[in-house]
C-alpha cells in the first residue's frame, strides 16, 4: 500500500474541472481507486452522474482511454475491450501492459447493469468493476434503487422506501471471483489497499464503495467524508474483503454508534424522526445489526455487538 506522498505522485486520470457536485463521493472514489493502478488504464463508464459530469461535449476530464456506453452494459463493453486486447497481445501487435476498469453507480450496477456484470464475472475477464454506491438514481432525479436504504426519501419514495437494500457484495461473492472489496471513501488507506489488490489479481475483481451524494442525501458538501465514516462506525456499511472465497473483516467496529446518529446527518431521513416512527428506526437498527452479524459469521469473527 502506498503512503500519502506516493499517492500524490501517481498519474491523475480524472482531472479537476469536471462538473460533478462539490462534495461528490463518486469523484473521490474514482481518484482513490485509480491511484492504485500500476499500469495505464482503459476506463469504461456506465451512463450516470460520473459520465455526464466528466464528458460534456466537447470536453473531457479523463486523461486515460475512456469509453462511454449505455446505462446497462459497461461490463460487456469493458470485457469486450479486454478480450480484444488479449488477442492483439498474443499476435504481438500490443506490447505494453494495460489495466481495465469499469465504473457504475448503484443504478447501473445493482439494477440495470447486474446481468451484464454477472456475465462478465462468470466469463472470467481480467478487469476491475467499481460501484460508487450513492443509494439512488441520482443523475436522473434521485429515484430509488435497490441500493436505497430502508426508510430513505427519494422522489419515487416520498414517504420513505419500505424495502431493505440489496446485499450486492454478497451476490458478487457468490460468483466465486478472485477478489471483492467493500470500502468507503472515508477510509482511504483501506480503499487504496483493496484497489491495489483488485488490480493485481488475475481475473475479475469488484469494489463496492460507499459514496455519499450531497444532493440526494441532503447534506452539506463539506460533510461527505464525515458521513461516510459514520456509516462505517454505525456498522451500516461493514468494511470487508473476499479473496478466493475467504471473507476477512477489514475494520472491526467494536463499540458501534447507533445507526440513528448516521440517519440524523442526512435530510433524506428527516421524516423518520417525526413522532410515531420510533419502531421504523428500530427496524433499521435491527437490520444493520443482523447484516453485520452475517459479515462476522462469514469472516469467522466472534460476535461483537456490545
Amino acid at each position: 500500500m502506498a503512503n500519502l506522498k506516493d499517492l500524490t505522485e501517481q498519474p491523475d486520470y480524472l482531472t479537476g474541472g469536471h462538473r460533478l457536485c462539490a462534495g461528490c463521493g463518486a469523484s473521490i472514489a474514482v481518484r482513490q481507486v485509480l491511484a492504485a493502478a500500476d499500469a495505464p488504464v482503459v476506463v469504461g463508464c456506465a451512463t450516470g452522474c460520473l459520465e455526464v459530469s466528466t464528458t460534456i461535449y466537447p470536453y473531457t476530464a479523463w486523461k486515460s482511454s475512456y469509453i462511454h456506453n449505455a446505462f446497462e452494459n459497461v461490463s460487456a463493453t469493458i470485457s469486450g475491450v479486454e478480450a480484444a486486447y488479449n488477442v492483439l497481445k498474443r499476435k504481438g501487435k500490443i506490447k505494453k501492459e494495460l489495466r481495465f476498469v469499469a465504473f457504475g453507480g448503484d443504478g447501473g450496477t445493482y439494477d440495470i447493469g447486474l446481468q451484464s456484470l454477472s456475465g462478465a464475472l462468470e466469463r472470467g475477464h481480467n478487469f476491475v468493476y467499481v460501484c460508487y454506491d450513492n443509494g439512488a438514481y441520482m443523475n436522473t432525479g434521485i429515484q430509488r434503487s435497490s441500493a436505497t436504504p430502508k426508510g430513505a426519501w427519494t422522489t419515487t419514495t416520498p414517504a420513505g422506501k419500505t424495502q431493505i437494500r440489496k446485499d450486492l457484495s454478497a451476490i458478487i461473492a457468490a460468483h466465486n471471483i478472485p477478489y471483492i472489496g467493500q470500502a468507503s471513501v472515508s477510509h482511504w488507506k483501506d480503499l487504496n489497499r483493496k484497489a491495489t489488490k483488485a488490480f493485481a489479481v488475475d481475473g475479475p475483481a469488484f469494489l463496492n464503495i460507499l459514496s455519499p451524494c450531497p444532493r440526494g442525501w441532503r447534506h452539506g458538501a463539506n460533510d461527505t467524508i464525515a458521513i461516510a465514516k459514520l456509516g462505517v462506525q454505525t456498522r451500516f456499511w461493514p468494511l470487508f474483503e473476499v479473496e478466493d472465497g475467504k471473507w476477512t473483516l477489514s475494520v472491526k467496529v467494536r463499540n458501534p454508534k447507533p445507526v440513528e446518529e448516521w440517519l440524523k446527518t442526512q435530510g433524506r431521513f428527516r421524516h423518520l424522526f417525526a413522532p410515531g416512527n420510533e419502531e421504523l428506526i428500530k427496524e433499521i437498527q435491527d437490520d444493520a445489526n443482523w447484516r453485520y452479524s452475517e459479515v462476522l459469521r462469514r469472516c469467522a469473527e466472534p460476535e461483537i455487538l456490545e
